[in-house]
């Protein structure tokens, strides 16, 4: 039962890693696709 106890923090760590990491990547998913699709919309008129 010892061996529970020593894995169990790595394996909650992890997860919380893993679902930070999860809903980071999908914020900047999003970010990107609403980017995008401002720029389709405004023409993309811009002049240098």
């Amino acid at each position: 039962m010892d061996y529970v106890f020593a894995l169990l923090p790595p394996l909650v760590v992890g997860l919380i890693f893993w679902f930070s990491m999860r809903a980071i990547f999908n914020a900047d998913k999003s970010e990107r696709e609403a980017l995008a699709q401002a720029e389709r919309e405004s023409g993309d008129t811009q002049s240098n």
